[in-house]
């Protein structure tokens, strides 16, 4: 007997993909819902072409709440909820605030209110060590104090957090937010990575972008951070760990083993590293030497973040395990897989 249908939202992104084929390999129905905004819908084919099982997919506009409505009425059979879908770029939400609170915002509202009329039961929500702001303190733990956004993407996260923290105070809804990191790395078949159509302003693919020849050079934003380097600092986090994490998560809701309606928790590896620390570590990896060019700060980037871990690896019993060399080669091997399509 099948487990339940899972709806992901944003299904066809870097996360959302990853975490269906994590899904669908532990036995559940998977629907995805996405707007192809950024993303392909053949990434439904490729996800198939890893697991054997097709997911059903929806091309569909969660900001149009008719559409949005209508999904809803047509799938009472869906209990639980990963939501993926958002814009994610914090200089084009720097640049064009009011598309990403629309955007963000409005896709999220629409979900509660088909969630209000009693169906959803289970909600996982993809959330943002961004809404912590510039960190008073290292690590992170999820009772640092949210300071003031340095973005509206972060911005957006945070409102999300408010607008689901208060909805599940009124409502049967259990929600968990897991805060995520700085996802980076692909899946090992190298069917499946950061994809985006628009030009990526994350590290990792613009560094592989850079390796393979389709950016002229590399450019790091701010060399004058105090940090030892000079360079800002992430904690970043291989996607297929990320991934297991939602599914981890997702079954601790359906378990019914939460602790109350809604829960946070971090998802990093605990470890910082620097952008010249990881364009070295590229080099070293892939023997690929990088053409990078050293600029001024960009607005919106905090200085350096990474997580305490303990309270999900404790509580979820969930811990990272690939390191950067493996996320830094399997986003190579990914690129270079894209290359030959």
């Amino acid at each position: 007997m099948s487990k339940q249908t899972i709806l992901v939202t944003g299904g066809t992104g870097f996360i959302g993909s990853h975490t269906v084929v994590e899904l669908i390999n532990q036995g559940y129905d998977v629907h995805i819902i996405d707007n192809l905004s950024n993303s392909r819908q053949h990434i439904v084919d490729d996800i198939e072409q890893i697991t054997g099982t097709k997911p059903s997919f929806t091309k569909l506009d969660l900001c149009n709440a008719e559409e949005c409505n209508s999904f809803f009425s047509q799938h009472t059979n869906i209990k639980s909820v990963i939501h993926f879908a958002a814009l994610k770029a914090v200089g084009e939400s720097v640049e064009q605030p009011l598309l990403y609170y629309n955007n963000n915002l409005s896709g999220l509202i629409n979900i509660l209110n088909n969630a209000q009329q009693g169906n959803i039961e289970n909600f996982v929500f993809s959330s943002s060590c961004s809404v912590y702001g510039e960190p008073d303190s290292l690590p992170i733990s999820e009772s640092a104090p949210l300071k003031e956004a340095e973005s509206p993407y972060a911005n957006t996260k945070r409102i999300s957090e408010d607008i689901l923290r208060d909805f599940c105070k009124v409502s049967e809804l259990k929600t968990i937010a897991l805060r995520y990191f700085n996802p980076i790395g692909a899946h090992s078949s190298a069917l499946i990575g950061e994809y985006p159509l628009n030009a990526p302003t994350n590290l990792m693919p613009v560094i592989t972008q850079t390796a393979i020849g389709i950016r002229e050079k590399l450019l790091v934003n701010g060399t004058d951070y105090n940090t030892p380097d000079g360079s800002c600092i992430r904690d970043y986090i291989h996607v297929v760990d990320l991934a297991k994490a939602h599914l981890v998560a997702l079954e601790r809701l359906i378990d019914k083993r939460v602790k109350s309606n809604y829960e946070i928790f971090n998802l990093g590896t605990g470890k910082g590293t620097s952008v010249l620390e990881m364009i070295h570590t590229f080099e070293e990896v892939t023997g690929v030497k990088l053409n990078y060019h050293l600029q001024g700060r960009r607005a919106g980037d905090v200085v350096q973040v990474f997580a305490d871990t303990k309270y999900a690896n404790d509580e979820l019993g969930w811990k990272s395990n690939l390191d950067i060399k493996e996320m830094i080669s399997s986003a190579w091997k990914w690129e270079q897989a894209l290359a030959k399509k």
